[in-house]
């Protein structure tokens, strides 16, 4: 296995953590990443203290990084109706009690909401009292909110939003899952000027803050602020240019997942081919 990278993809863990790393494994991968729940709603399955002790062993023995555990999409702790906003903090809380049993340094990712027409700065208030309970919570959890495209009314596709959020919580890890369509389209040129970007990167957010990364072409041009994912090299950032994002020194000992439009033999076939070509690249 590769040690310089830290590569997987998103997977179904309704046959169990163990299965999953089962699987995650016989495809080269080093980790994965899994929804804490139903992505479209709010019911979770109980944990499996056995599950996830076979979970440990199969990434202990295998030399796994980090995994990714992903919120569900209906979550929103900046909505404009308040009782929304308390279905997602209570989702949140509970994936917090959720992760503690997980393995050390599984890493919460999350999308920061939509503020509804309700102005930024307020959306961002909301997100800031969400999280502060949170942390509460489990104060040891890694957090990291996913930078978005900016469609709608988004937040998080500027990094100026997610340091805003993070000094505004002003405890806790928390961090950004850097996603490459979502940084493409929402302007940030990873193409051409891939160190421009890692370098805003570490004036507004600092770069260590860097805690997980989501690797998808897209099917749309830079600035569409659109979310389509699309397949290594099928899209408009091409691979070269996610080969040289998924080496970049900065993103060293991040866990790295495709979000491509895959089954399990695409994913087995993206992780061999960027492993190949950052051995190349070497």
């Amino acid at each position: 296995m590769d040690q310089e990278i830290i590569l997987g993809c998103h997977l179904s863990i309704s046959k169990g953590f163990k299965a999953a790393a089962e699987i995650a494994n016989s495809i080269g991968a080093n980790t994965f990443q899994f929804f804490t729940r139903n992505p479209r709603g709010g019911r979770a399955k109980a944990l499996d203290p056995k599950d996830i002790k076979g979970l440990k062993q199969i990434m202990s023995e295998n030399n796994f990084g980090p995994l990714s555990a992903h919120g569900s999409y209906t979550m929103n702790l900046c909505s404009n109706k308040e009782d929304v906003r308390d279905f997602a903090s209570r989702i949140i809380i509970d994936d917090m009690l959720r992760l503690r049993e997980l393995p050390e340094n599984t890493v919460y990712v999350f999308h920061p909401g939509s503020h509804v027409g309700q102005g930024v700065e307020e959306g961002i208030e909301y997100i800031i009292r969400g999280l502060k309970d949170a942390v509460d919570v489990y104060p040891e959890a890694n957090i990291a909110l996913e930078g978005m495209t900016g469609k709608g009314s988004e937040i998080g596709f500027k990094f100026e939003h997610i340091k805003n959020i993070i000094d505004g919580v002003g405890k806790g890890n928390l961090g950004i899952c850097l996603d490459t369509c979502h940084l493409y389209s929402a302007g940030y040129d990873i193409v051409n000027d891939l160190e421009g970007v890692i370098s805003e990167i570490d004036d507004t957010i600092g770069k260590e803050r860097i805690m997980a990364v989501h690797l998808n072409d897209s099917m749309t041009e830079m600035g569409s602020n659109k979310d389509r994912h699309e397949k290594l090299g099928e899209g408009s950032i091409g691979i070269d240019a996610l080969v040289r994002f998924a080496s970049h020194p900065a993103l060293k000992g991040r866990p790295i997942n495709l979000e491509t439009p895959n089954e399990i033999d695409g994913y087995e076939r993206e992780i061999k081919l960027v492993r190949e070509l950052i051995r190349k690249s070497c």
